[in-house]
């Protein structure tokens, strides 16, 4: 069989299904075949009536309700997904797959105890399951206990260090690798190679072997995209690349200048832009009495910020309003390195501070939100935006025009910025002083387009975020290869037209 012949296969089978159905109606193991094939075409509302038409008939049929949970949550619903796993953690109790999709929705929610228990009771039902430890792992990273993640991330990635994913296409397919690493802190690449176009073998890049040859590909996509969380993943990553011939996405040595440290040192020299001083220092030197000696030694004054290294989405990161505040900060922080960084005040003359987090794709800058809020630590999910219209109106402003709202001085300090990092896909989160100068507050690989909810207080979100993804990166991707960007052994050039996604212009 070859690499594409999965996809007919999947409407053979559905054509079954259908036959089988015709014949018997409430034949329910046809119904979920059903579903099924429709989840592997990718016909996503499709499959997800079938499930709930099965779920009508049969409320505990568990394939029905822990599938229907993963499609609910990839189209947004995480709600309805937390529902849909949790009955079918009720129901089949001795199921272990219910378990650690409900854990890895927990964990992402911030429920890390009841996450935990959830991932244990999988793995005391089934001890070599790779997904509990996989999740496992990742929570233990975010708790700080990275000895016991790496235990856990070398039993969940053992013999699956090379994943080839479904091929949903009808015509050969181009072969892609992708780098990811088994950390947190990888750019959402996986949902941008259209699976029409790409037959994808994705890698994880600390835990491949490193003797074995890589799989075929004409493309190598690195999504490893967290310097300070995956130094190690990206060295690997670096040592795969080289014994490629074909084009980079993002190459692993440019992703790992990226650090909070790093930037914050190189990109201080960008007129309009206003970068924290930032150390990385081992914790034990702030653990002592001394710590607030220390701190001013390195010529920090309050308030100051600390978190921990590799950690996002306001994790472990406080904000330190005076020395007496520096015990209880430190103590609280996991792992064995602290970043140390001076406090930017990105409040405007209503007091209220804003974070823009623009995307920088294939040469391009592309506004990806305006978050406003009362509190210092600002992110989007968790900013004054859902019940304030005027923020939200001031969202809208900045999606459709970004220059007006930013001004000519910070637009120019990003697109300086975006020819400093020297990466196909990057993303920056910054605020404005009051002289119309980027503060930076972090770049790197790994930032993403939050996509809108379903709510329609979101509808003004829907179509700016759609046309970039779509026409940005999804379409020229394959568009660039279609066009015989990689004919000849991936070494030809295009010169594309246009505002599209220019990656694959670039000779080995």
């Amino acid at each position: 069989m070859t690499a594409w012949q999965p996809y007919l296969s999947h409407l053979k089978a559905l054509d079954q299904a259908d036959a089988r159905l015709a014949e018997v109606p409430d034949d329910l193991e046809a119904r979920f075949d059903r579903a099924r094939m429709l989840t592997l075409l990718g016909r996503t509302e499709l499959a997800k009536q079938a499930y709930f038409q099965i779920l009508e008939r049969a409320p505990g049929h568990f394939g029905a309700l822990n599938n229907l949970g993963t499609l609910l949550y990839e189209t947004g619903y995480r709600t309805a997904a937390r529902t849909a796993y949790a009955e079918a953690v009720a129901r089949h109790p001795d199921q272990p797959m219910a378990r650690v999709n409900l854990a890895n929705l927990l964990r992402e929610e911030g429920a890390v105890e009841d996450a935990r228990r959830e991932y244990q009771a999988a793995l005391a039902l089934a001890p070599d399951h790779p997904e509990a430890h996989q999740g496992l792992a990742l929570l233990l990273l975010e708790a700080g206990e990275e000895e016991a993640a790496r235990a856990h991330q070398l039993a969940g990635f053992r013999n699956r260090a090379e994943t080839v994913l479904p091929y949903l296409g009808t015509t050969e397919p181009v072969p892609v690798l992708l780098l990811i690493s088994a950390a947190r802190g990888n750019a959402p690449f996986q949902a941008l190679l259209d699976n029409k176009t790409f037959l994808v073998t994705v890698i994880v890049a600390e835990i491949f072997d490193e003797a074995r040859p890589l799989p075929p590909h004409r493309l190598v996509v690195n999504a490893i995209g967290d310097a300070d969380l995956c130094a190690e993943a990206l060295r690997s990553a670096g040592r795969i690349v080289a014994r490629s011939q074909a084009p980079v996405l993002n190459p692993p040595a440019a992703v790992l200048a990226t650090g909070r440290a790093d930037n914050a040192a190189r990109l201080a020299t960008i007129p309009g832009v206003v970068t924290p001083a930032t150390l990385d220092l081992p914790r034990t030197r702030l653990a002592g009495p001394d710590a607030a000696a220390v701190i001013a030694g390195l010529g920090f004054t309050y308030p100051l910020l600390l978190r921990a290294p590799g950690y996002h989405a306001g994790l472990h990161f406080h904000l330190v309003a005076e020395a007496a505040e520096l015990p209880a900060a430190i103590a609280s922080l996991p792992g064995s390195r602290v970043s140390l960084i001076q406090y930017l005040d990105a409040r405007g003359a209503d007091g209220k501070a804003r974070k823009y987090r623009v995307m920088m794709i294939g040469g391009r800058l592309y506004p990806a939100h305006a978050a406003i809020s009362s509190h210092w630590k600002i992110h989007y999910f968790s900013a004054d935006m859902a019940d304030h219209p005027e923020h939200r109106a001031e969202d809208a402003a900045f999606l459709g025009d970004m220059a007006a709202i930013l001004g000519g001085r910070a637009v120019q300090a990003l697109q300086d910025i975006r020819t400093a990092l020297a990466l196909d896909y990057v993303g920056i989160d910054f605020g404005l002083d009051p002289e119309g100068n980027v503060l930076l507050f972090e770049a790197n690989a790994a930032m993403t387009i939050h996509p809108p909810g379903p709510d329609p207080r979101w509808d003004y979100r829907r179509e700016p975020v759609a046309r970039v993804v779509e026409q940005h990166l999804k379409k020229p991707l394959a568009d660039a290869i279609l066009f015989g960007a990689l004919k000849d052994g991936g070494t030809a050039k295009v010169e594309r037209k246009g505002d599209g996604l220019a990656i694959l212009t670039k000779a080995k």
